[in-house]
């Protein structure tokens, strides 16, 4: 074999090395990337889980029947509100206190629907939605309550009675056959059913 044969073959040689090396290189390049949007992905998951258990506590407490002392009191009266109004709004004042108290948990739980929207895809965040709806029925009805018993009176109608037990039952926990807790406990199920494969690594997002 000549020189330059050699020369030729340790060329071809050190070209297939690099482009093992290259072939190497990726593949582990790869590797990592898939395993590093796996870890992402559990620990985003596993973060936006924990916040819908911390959002089910809250709402529990928000509507705790049990009232506290102070509670109700510190609502600054509108002008030209009259008793009957102030007692009203005042009964259901609570409520919103009981809100501002755990809104950070709500915050954090919105502020990460859209990352968890960027990373499991928009069809998957319904949970958030459905969540979303559940407080503001919450406030809905105080709203409703205050303005019902400002204009009642001591003798409200069957109809104005009914509205009245509908409200209360969204503001309030009533034991059985709750009609927020189904809903939240719904809530929940479904925000498991996504998270849960995810953690397990039983489902990957690409």
């Amino acid at each position: 074999m000549t020189a330059e044969n050699i020369k030729l073959a340790l060329e071809v040689v050190n070209t297939l090395a690099i482009v093992i090396a290259s072939i190497v290189a990726i593949c582990g390049i790869n590797a990592w990337r898939k395993e590093f949007r796996g870890k992402r992905e559990i620990e985003l998951a596993e973060e936006v889980l924990a916040l819908f258990y911390e959002a089910k506590d809250a709402i529990r407490a928000i509507r705790n029947p049990i009232s506290f002392q102070g509670e109700g009191k510190t609502r600054q009266a509108e002008e030209n509100e009259t008793p009957i109004e102030k007692e009203a709004r005042d009964r259901v004042y609570f409520i919103y206190e009981r809100f501002e108290k755990r809104q950070k948990v709500f915050n954090k739980l919105h502020a990460k629907r859209y990352q968890y929207m960027a990373r499991f895809g928009r069809d998957s965040s319904k949970p958030f939605e459905d969540l979303r709806e559940i407080l503001i029925d919450i406030q809905v009805s105080a709203n409703s309550l205050a303005r019902i018993w400002s204009t009642v009176g001591d003798t409200p109608n069957q109809g104005t009675v009914e509205q009245i037990k509908k409200h209360e039952s969204i503001i309030q926990s009533i034991g059985t056959d709750d009609p927020i807790d189904t809903r939240v406990e719904k809530v929940i199920s479904d925000i498991e059913a996504i998270c849960y494969p995810i953690i397990m690594g039983k489902k990957k997002y690409t």
